[in-house]
């Protein structure tokens, strides 16, 4: 089970052109908005990666809004795992759970998680806040991480099982995200 004192949210990636090639776009940022600013709520660190930026773009409006104290980790390796600043700034939040958003489903969020799944973290991907151009590479990159022993989850699913009760004091904006 996630926790709040142990989780972290990564976002990969979701830039430029790219991003609006992406199977189901309006579903994949509209889940990208709601865990993004949920994990805002419930305080967790969030650490956002860029894909060669002055080739693919900036991030998109409906997360880079949600992060204007941050600047992201720009990177040309596909893992984040392959840029020095990001396994940094990972190891400086202390966190071993890692929830994985963004694209390319089967490319930079299949091999971030791989990686990180190698390196002994306990990493979900939020399957409704990843995708790739084409149903079928998504469908494939879930099914090679499941088998492999990463968790899939959704937005939902992560945001309620962090707060763990109706009780939290966060419960009444995480539910508004999420409608």
């Amino acid at each position: 089970m996630l926790s709040l004192e142990n989780t972290v949210l990564v976002i990969t990636d979701v830039q430029g052109k790219l991003a609006t090639l992406m199977h189901e776009k309006d579903a994949l940022y509209k889940h990208l908005a709601a865990i993004t600013a949920g994990a805002k709520e419930l305080d967790l660190p969030v650490l956002w990666m860029e894909q060669i930026p002055h080739k693919l773009g900036p991030t998109i409006t409906e997360v880079s809004e949600q992060l204007p104290e941050q600047t992201p980790i720009s990177k040309s390796a596909f893992s984040g795992c392959g840029e020095p600043e990001f396994i940094k700034a990972l190891e400086q939040t202390g966190r071993k759970q890692v929830l994985i958003v963004g694209i390319e489903a089967h490319i930079c969020v299949y091999q971030t998680a791989m990686d990180l799944h190698k390196a002994g973290f306990e990493v979900e991907v939020v399957a409704d806040a990843v995708s790739s151009r084409t149903r079928q590479n998504k469908t494939i990159a879930l099914d090679k991480l499941s088998k492999a022993g990463i968790g899939i989850t959704s937005t939902e699913m992560a945001l309620f099982e962090l707060m763990k009760t109706a009780d939290a004091p966060q419960f009444r904006t995480i539910a508004r995200l999420i409608k």
